[in-house]
């Protein structure tokens, strides 16, 4: 049984979210043990649905990307709200940076990227500090200690470029504005609107084509495949994230 949907991005990262909370081992760490969430516009809809509550999510961004020629909008409040970490589902007073430092095996670290090579599982976040940023203070952490690195990221972000050769590319000094830009390439469990619609429904997903005009600007079509009972399960889910508003009201 098949049938075809569309997504806008705030409808992709609001399933992208849900698909994330409902990841075994997130649910685990939930539980039992540590889930620190970096800030950015698709994990402010993962902490609403990991905590259950709503939060200011244009206060949880770090970097942003908006048109070249308009105004930042006002309300984008970067840093202006308190890294969200869960010990055993409770809020503990740590930056993720600290966080990262105490979590062990089995901990979930969650942060968001800027490019991705779908089929190769590759995600490449930018950096605009000298220093790396949050992923660079704590990408060795992670992978030292084989702490789980979810990675939530739509598939608007696809890009057909070998990420490698990217972030090569950029290392030997490209400028935007006042910063040197740069591009970590890091992997992990990479969740997107496929592997979301497979975690909550069980689907197989297919991305047949992308973008749209009237707020569907970066919107993906998606083929979904599954039995009677799946299909049913995954319409009603994607019936509840249609309309989500834009992350920034126009």
């Amino acid at each position: 049984m098949e049938r075809v949907v569309v997504l806008t991005v705030a409808e992709s990262k609001r399933l992208i979210a849900k698909g994330v909370a409902n990841l075994d081992l997130v649910k685990k760490a939930l539980n039992k043990g540590m889930i620190a969430i970096a800030r950015g516009t698709t994990n402010g809809y993962v902490a609403e649905e990991i905590s259950g509550r709503k939060i200011d999510k244009t206060s949880y961004v770090l970097g942003v990307v908006l048109p070249e020629k308009n105004e930042r909008p006002h309300y984008l409040r970067s840093g202006n709200m308190r890294d969200i970490v869960l010990r055993n589902g409770q809020p503990v007073a740590l930056n993720v940076i600290d966080a990262v430092k105490e979590m062990s095996s089995g901990d979930v670290f969650i942060k968001g990227g800027n490019t991705l090579n779908y089929d190769n599982r590759v995600v490449g976040t930018l950096m605009g500090s000298p220093t790396g940023g949050t992923i660079g203070a704590t990408l060795p952490t992670v992978r030292d200690k084989k702490i789980n690195l979810v990675i939530p990221i739509g598939l608007e972000k696809s890009v057909h470029t070998d990420i490698y050769a990217i972030s090569q590319r950029l290392s030997q000094g490209v400028t935007y504005g006042e910063s040197q830009l740069r591009l970590m390439v890091i992997t992990g469990i990479v969740v997107t609107e496929i592997e979301a619609l497979e975690i909550l429904a069980g689907v197989n997903v297919i991305q047949i084509s992308s973008g749209g005009v009237g707020k569907a600007e970066g919107a993906v079509r998606l083929l979904l495949d599954g039995d009677s009972h799946q299909i049913e399960k995954a319409l009603e889910i994607i019936n509840e994230v249609q309309g989500e508003p834009p992350f920034i009201p126009s």
